[in-house]
């Protein structure tokens, strides 16, 4: 908990989504190509956050994979954050969304960024949840804080010295912070 502020950060890695509804939480994460849809109902005062690696729209042509890999793509986690949101009050009428990252990180090699920014807005418009606001694509990695209560979202660009974060953040496990520990978000 930030005493300062009196909020309290969840960080969402790879493979995560959360819905909230506690006017003291922020939702963070990094991202570079990968993309988070925030999504929010500002009138139930709930919203939530996802972190996608890849698109996986024809996930279901593939063969069986195990859950972990699953929660790595962008077709599983949309379908859980809309319905964990439904599951806890929200309208699917009132949702807003605001969609994040889908840098291009790595010049030369294909573009998963574009990929996932365009599976990420092709798929809203598909659930007719209409997008306020964002940043996608670009050359640089972005830190993301989103209030989920009123949608509220801010965003930060690494520069170039900080994009050695994402080697970094591939190797970090999710762990609950031990007392006296400090965050690096």
């Amino acid at each position: 908990m930030d005493a300062y502020l009196g909020e309290r950060r969840i960080n969402i890695v790879q493979g995560e989504q959360r819905v909230e509804s506690d006017p003291s939480v922020v939702l963070t994460t990094i991202l570079g190509s990968c993309v988070s849809a925030c999504l929010c109902d500002a009138e139930a005062g709930i919203g939530g956050m996802n972190h996608f690696l890849l698109p996986g729209e024809d996930v279901e042509s593939r063969p069986a994979s195990s859950a972990l890999a699953t929660q790595r793509y962008g077709v599983h986690l949309m379908e859980l954050l809309v319905n964990a949101l439904l599951k806890k009050g929200a309208s699917r009428s009132r949702l807003q969304a605001k969609l994040f990252g889908g840098a291009r990180m790595i010049r030369g090699l294909t573009d998963i960024g574009d990929k996932n920014a365009i599976f990420a807005e092709k798929f809203l418009r598909a659930e007719g949840i209409p997008i306020v606001g964002g940043s996608l694509r670009g050359d640089f990695g972005r830190r993301i804080q989103f209030w989920p209560v009123n949608g509220r979202a801010r965003q930060s660009l690494l520069d170039s010295e900080k994009q050695s974060i994402f080697q970094e953040e591939r190797r970090i496990v999710a762990k609950p912070a031990a007392a006296g520990s400090v965050e690096l978000f």
